[in-house]
């Protein structure tokens, strides 16, 4: 498979390749996939008290925050109670939000870039996304998904690794965005999913909600048991390489087998002619 990997929040394609580096080269090594590297943009200084936590310079998100505090979205999620639910979690994270009035736009721009960058890259048939990239990459999936059932266009899309992830957004209202939650929207992403997060992430709660509206047949949990990161360590990496050693090939061989089906000429009989 060929992945286009989405960054989180003030990465950059180059560090985001360091991250991932030890996993993708693996990946590779085993002939499981290939790796193409994108970022937001928008160019973005790192939060008071994080200069040295995000890597080298420059720094960049999908989203344009440059209105208002650029890290008070992170600081909500991180102090929202580990005693409810993801769902509930999600929705007091949202409402503590209210008053934002850049999200559609904003968001509308970072999802068209990311299409744009699918568009050139017809190649790519997955997505790893981390964190914020995540979240991009998660909505794009939904949108194709959308789209497919509107205009009967091909997705491109055919499998997804989210790492410490949130769930899919959509528009609500005349400038507000929400999160797409089990509960509410059901199920939303069909696809086959592979969930990489950490039972000590202080942003758990969001990725247990983007597992929850995936379809649970094909849907894959990874606890490498630390924080929001990438692992790099060479034991994680070996269990996820395994894991996607038996993941990638049946997700390729099932959609082989449903292009087979459809390139197959109907039957024909003499009524027929």
């Amino acid at each position: 498979m060929r992945f286009l990997c989405l960054p989180g929040a003030y990465g950059s394609a180059k560090n985001f390749r360091v991250q991932l580096g030890p996993l993708a080269d693996e990946l590779e090594r085993r002939g499981l996939g290939t790796f193409v590297y994108t970022q937001g943009s928008h160019e973005v200084d790192p939060p008071a008290g994080w200069e040295d936590y995000f890597g080298a310079r420059p720094l960049y998100r999908f989203l344009d925050t440059r209105r208002g505090d650029t890290f008070e979205s992170l600081r909500r999620l991180r102090h929202m109670p580990y005693s409810i639910n993801a769902e509930d979690a999600m929705r007091m994270f949202q409402e503590c939000g209210g008053g934002e009035d850049w999200h559609q736009l904003v968001w509308r721009e970072a999802m068209d870039d990311v299409r744009k960058t699918l568009d050139e890259n017809p190649d790519v048939d997955a997505i790893i996304g981390y964190s914020e990239g995540a979240m991009v990459g998660s909505s794009i999936v939904v949108e194709e998904a959308v789209r497919a059932q509107e205009t009967g266009c091909e997705r491109q899309i055919k499998f997804a690794i989210f790492i410490s992830g949130s769930p899919p957004l959509k528009f609500e209202g005349n400038n507000r965005l929400v999160a797409q939650l089990a509960d509410q929207a059901g199920e939303v992403i069909d696809i086959p999913t592979f969930h990489i997060f950490g039972c000590n992430d202080a942003f758990l709660g969001g990725a247990v909600a983007l597992y929850n509206v995936c379809n649970r047949n094909n849907a894959t949990m990874f606890d490498h048991g630390l924080g929001h990161i990438v692992p790099r360590d060479a034991e994680n990496v070996r269990l996820l390489s395994d894991v996607l050693e038996g993941l990638i090939p049946k997700v390729e061989s099932q959609y082989e087998e449903e292009g087979a089906e459809e390139l197959e000429e109907p039957d024909v009989t003499e009524e027929g002619w």
